[in-house]
């Protein structure tokens, strides 16, 4: 995996795009690198994943332009096809995945980000859809996940207009779900993700799934989704500790994910 680094430290794990000299821009092979890492992660052990970009300037900053330049309506097509395969493969990822995000995110970046659980970036970040700018559309999600994560009318402003936002206006529209200094950001996501580690994963697990799983239901079809994660929660180690430990007044032990 030339282009994709899978770095477990413990119970929690980096992916970083390894491509700084293109500002980690996303070609066909750093998509089927992506994936490839995914499918290296040891679900045993790691609790929760990091994805982030490699130096300092860019989280990813597009999709590469030199590979797309002259590529036919079939052919697009395609590499849309490649990039939302494995970014829905993310998003439905088992263990919660953070983008932790400095410097650019733009195109293919701000996708990625979008696909993962959720965001949390440095205060020099900058996000964007310039595709209309390069006469073409988002092809890996943006046009869908941006409207459901700031609203239809903030997404089409975004996406028609091509205009780069700043860190602190992905705060304020919840695009991001915290800033950081630069300096702090990699910290920051480090502390999140041994938070979340610290939980049962199984429950951890069951609340990605129910959550992803209701998201286009109806209210009535998507509780059932919950009461199935709920129902397969019981039974377990985890949920026999946690309760224990809570009943008895005692910090919990270690969940061992059984």
């Amino acid at each position: 995996m030339p282009f994709v680094k899978y770095e477990p430290k413990g119970e929690i794990a980096y992916l970083v795009i390894d491509r700084p000299e293109a500002l980690n821009a996303l070609n066909a092979q750093v998509l089927a690198d992506l994936s490839a890492a995914l499918d290296e992660v040891d679900l045993e052990t790691v609790r929760c994943l990091i994805v982030r970009g490699a130096g300092e300037k860019s989280f990813v900053a597009g999709a590469d332009i030199a590979q797309m330049k002259d590529l036919d309506p079939a052919a697009g097509e395609a590499f849309g096809k490649q990039g939302n395969d494995v970014f829905l493969k993310l998003e439905s990822f088992p263990i919660p995945v953070i983008a932790a995000i400095g410097g650019y995110a733009l195109g293919g970046g701000c996708e990625l980000a979008m696909s993962c659980d959720f965001r949390i970036c440095s205060d020099t970040a900058v996000f964007g859809q310039p595709e209309t700018g390069l006469g073409i559309t988002p092809g890996f999600g943006g046009t869908q996940r941006l409207a459901r994560l700031v609203g239809p009318g903030m997404a089409k402003q975004m996406i028609y207009t091509a205009r780069n936002i700043k860190a602190d206006e992905a705060l304020r529209i919840g695009l991001v779900n915290a800033v950081y200094p630069a300096d702090e950001l990699y910290a920051a996501a480090e502390k999140l993700a041994l938070t979340i580690a610290g939980n049962a994963p199984i429950a951890v697990r069951a609340c990605k799934k129910a959550i992803n799983d209701g998201a286009a239901l109806t209210i009535e079809e998507a509780v059932v989704c919950e009461e199935k994660a709920f129902g397969s929660c019981f039974g377990t180690a985890d949920q026999r500790e946690g309760m224990g430990a809570f009943l008895e007044k005692r910090k919990h032990g270690p969940y061992t994910n059984r």
